[in-house]
């Protein structure tokens, strides 16, 4: 929302259309979330208000994940009863509801995360819907808060992994996948809406299936198995670019790089590793077998050159010690991966790693880090340094007076870099484009349209 000024909780409705206002928190699967509900809201006759001053209630979807995220949606709760004084929470956070009453008794209801029916009861009971719901102000794709040619798509909610530092399966439960047909039938709607990337998002991606014992399903008129593989070459068949996030690297995952190789879906990987030292990964709780995973990164790049490998690792984690921090640059330098994040190790309420011994300094955590991103900005820098010259396509994000920002399959929105093109062109967001790199720096490629 875009809080402008301070509006009474007794207001009277100057349209008789209940207005709601929203504030969307966290990461891209949260966005569904919120899109779900938007669209719910939508269908019912609600009208949404871009604004406090024009809410007759604010809907405040949380994050809980990590203490920064904690003390945000605190924060985000707090103004949403300064500005208005009718809120109601939902999201991650709200599984701990305790604290947010104890933080902000005002609040009208609590409820946890993807509880879509506890937040539409909420929402009844302090502004009831009006008389004749207005059904065909949805759009067949529902409400998005993405720009109109990506979406995220959501195909299953949960996790069955107990990571020693994560809480998400208190907050979201254990693995509960969509089934495909719904799945592949939400895509092509969104295709046919306009969407042109459609991004791949649960916990745990790879797993999708497993709970269901990948029993199949029906797309337009045929059976499917529910798994990731069949997911996804299934999604390759529509008109779209297909980016997959949040991989964990089971064996399966290396039936993927294939429909990669053929073009069916981006050869692009998010795969979040956290650390590469065995002992560090045994306390995390994670995969320690760091030498099958440079192995198969190595087959993964032989069969699709083009693979771009995004990844996410913790630093400072208790009990690191040098020797496992240098295995972890070491692993870095190896490995060369395109696009890295990394996170000095925080402790969240309710996370097993807080009862390790031997927590880490804070202030070495943040050297770590340092040193840790320096190694990764010159493997990052070498990496788009060696696709200049390379003609590539682009999915345009923004066009302005004096330069057009896209994508290429090596980036995805608002997490990787961009492509950007100099100059004044009758483009459009959501058009592809041909192009030449021409040249790089530690994060964005330049280029030129190929004209004639």
């Amino acid at each position: 929302m875009n809080p402008t000024s301070r509006s009474h909780p007794d207001s009277l409705r100057q349209s008789g259309i209940p207005r709601v206002g929203f504030v969307s928190l966290g990461c891209p699967k949260a966005t569904v979330d919120s899109e779900r509900i938007l669209t719910q809201l939508r269908a019912e006759g609600y009208a949404l208000s871009p604004d406090y001053q024009g809410a007759d209630l604010v809907v405040v979807n949380t994050c809980g994940f990590i203490d920064a995220a904690v003390d945000e949606s605190l924060e985000a709760i707090g103004e949403a009863l300064d500005e208005n004084g009718r809120v109601i929470v939902t999201g991650c956070l709200g599984a701990r509801a305790e604290l947010i009453r104890a933080t902000h008794p005002q609040v009208l209801a609590v409820t946890g995360a993807h509880a879509f029916a506890d937040v539409m009861q909420a929402v009844h009971r302090y502004l009831p819907p009006p008389d004749q719901p207005f059904a065909n102000l949805v759009p067949p794709q529902g409400v998005k808060l993405t720009p109109s040619h990506y979406a995220y798509l959501k195909i299953s909610e949960g996790c069955n992994h107990r990571c020693s530092f994560c809480i998400i399966p208190s907050l979201r439960g254990d693995l509960v996948s969509r089934p495909i047909g719904e799945v592949m039938a939400e895509a092509g709607r969104l295709v046919d809406s306009g969407v042109r990337e459609l991004l791949i998002v649960a916990q745990d991606t790879s797993a999708y299936g497993l709970d269901l014992r990948y029993r199949p399903d029906f797309w337009e008129g045929r059976p499917l198995r529910t798994d990731i593989e069949t997911l996804a070459r299934s999604l390759g068949e529509l008109m779209a670019w297909v980016r997959l996030h949040y991989i964990y690297p089971y064996p399966q995952v290396d039936q993927l790089i294939p429909l990669m190789a053929d073009g069916l879906i981006l050869p692009y990987l998010d795969m979040p590793l956290q650390h590469a030292s065995p002992s560090i990964l045994k306390a995390m709780r994670r995969p320690a077998a760091t030498e099958k995973v440079l192995q198969r990164i190595e087959g993964w790049r032989r069969l699709c050159p083009e693979l771009a490998l995004r990844s996410t690792f913790i630093v400072g984690f208790p009990g690191e010690t040098d020797a496992d921090f240098q295995q972890l640059l070491a692993f870095l330098q190896e490995a060369r991966l395109d696009r890295v994040g990394c996170f000095p190790y925080s402790a969240v309420e309710g996370a097993a790693a807080n009862a390790l011994p031997d927590p880490v300094p804070e202030r070495l955590k943040q050297e770590r880090l340092q040193r840790f991103m320096e190694v990764q900005a010159q493997i990052s820098r070498a990496r788009l340094a060696e696709r200049v010259g390379r003609r590539e396509v682009v999915l345009v994000d923004q066009v302005q007076d004096d330069c057009v920002i896209a994508r290429s399959q090596a980036d995805a929105p608002e997490i990787d870099g961009n492509v950007l093109i100099d100059g004044a062109w009758e483009l459009s967001p959501g058009d592809f484009i041909e192009v030449d790199i021409t040249g790089s720096s530690d994060h964005d490629l330049t280029a030129e349209p190929v004209t004639g």
